[in-house]
């Protein structure tokens, strides 16, 4: 799985690091707001020497505690995380996460970033490559910030959650910028969506990894609808939503607050057009069932869908044969 060398920048003479241009943010900048990114980039090219010239070593990872400041939400079926697991089993931990000595707890670390790392060595039973480094909780959240950045795997909502937590943790404007590399009027935008959209509501859509920034917004306006939120917040308690993939609930959301046909509930009754989802207990197939009217068909997705789809059609015969003998035993045949 590519993924962005956050230590790059680090490996470079500090020369070199000091004469690179400012990030273009579309405009240029004078006065106030110059200064400003000069700040926000020096907080954030402190963040990337902490590391610098530190030992890496190995660590059980059960004396590992996670950040004090979560940056992912929850997800049952990621594949991006079965991916890290594969590559990390086959070839070994390529990258070292970052930790500090716990602040509460001389016994103990707190990792600053590499959660899912942790998570893969805990079920590998293995140690884990670590650098560890005395960090202020400045520096801590700056530092998880900007390799959160170098992630091409981390949702929209997930980087909107973190910037919430860390402004109600009371850091500044300013540190959450370094922290998400992003200026200011982004940042705006961004902080708007949590105090619009209630947790519960976000929870249940969950990461909806390819719904971005202008999506979410267009979804906060329609839920400040005082009339929208009661109804959003009952509507995404359904089972049926819940059985969907998170991006696919989003646009159920979506929908359904914009009026269109999806207003309708997932699932109802015969003779109606409906939808049942389906999947097994290691998530290798997935199945999506729709009728409309007359019409039922089956939708298959995950790694063994192909096969089992072929395993289906190749017993169609038995398959019909056993649901006419089905109709019998309980009197519905003709």
């Amino acid at each position: 799985m590519a993924r962005k060398n956050i230590f790059e920048s680090i490996m470079k003479d500090d020369s070199v690091i000091e004469d690179e241009s400012e990030p273009s943010s579309g405009f240029r900048k004078f006065g106030a707001a110059k200064s400003m990114s000069s700040s926000i980039d020096e907080l954030a090219k402190q963040a990337l020497k902490l590391i610098d010239g530190e030992t890496v070593v190995e660590l059980d990872p059960d004396i590992l505690d996670g950040s004090f400041v979560a940056d992912r939400m929850p997800e049952n079926d990621d594949e991006d995380y079965r991916e890290l697991f594969e590559a990390i089993k086959e070839r070994g931990q390529d990258t070292p996460i970052l930790v500090r000595p716990h602040p509460k707890d001389s016994r103990r670390f707190m990792i600053v970033f590499g959660h899912r790392r942790v998570r893969v060595a805990k079920e590998l039973g293995r140690t884990v490559r670590a650098v560890v480094k005395n960090l202020a909780d400045l520096d801590h959240v700056i530092s998880q910030g900007q390799e959160n950045s170098a992630r091409a795997n981390l949702s929209f909502i997930e980087r909107v959650q973190f910037a919430n937590r860390l402004e109600n943790l009371g850091y500044t404007r300013e540190t959450i910028q370094a922290a998400l590399s992003i200026d200011y009027q982004t940042l705006s935008k961004m902080l708007t969506i949590p105090k619009a959209i209630p947790d519960g509501i976000i929870a249940a859509i969950g990461t909806a990894k390819g719904i971005g920034r202008d999506r979410w917004l267009d979804l906060r306006k329609l839920i400040e609808n005082p009339r929208h939120t009661a109804v959003a917040e009952s509507y995404v308690a359904s089972p049926d939503f819940a059985s969907t993939s998170s991006a696919e609930r989003f646009d159920l959301l979506y929908n359904f607050l914009k009026g269109s046909k999806s207003k309708k509930p997932i699932r109802k009754g015969a003779g109606s057009s409906s939808e049942t989802a389906w999947a097994t207990a290691d998530k290798s197939v997935s199945v999506i069932a729709r009728v409309s009217g007359k019409t039922f068909s089956i939708a298959l997705k995950e790694k063994d869908a192909q096969e089992f789809g072929a395993f289906i059609t190749d017993s169609l015969d038995q398959l019909y044969q056993a649901f006419k003998e089905s109709k019998k035993m309980t009197g519905t045949g003709d």
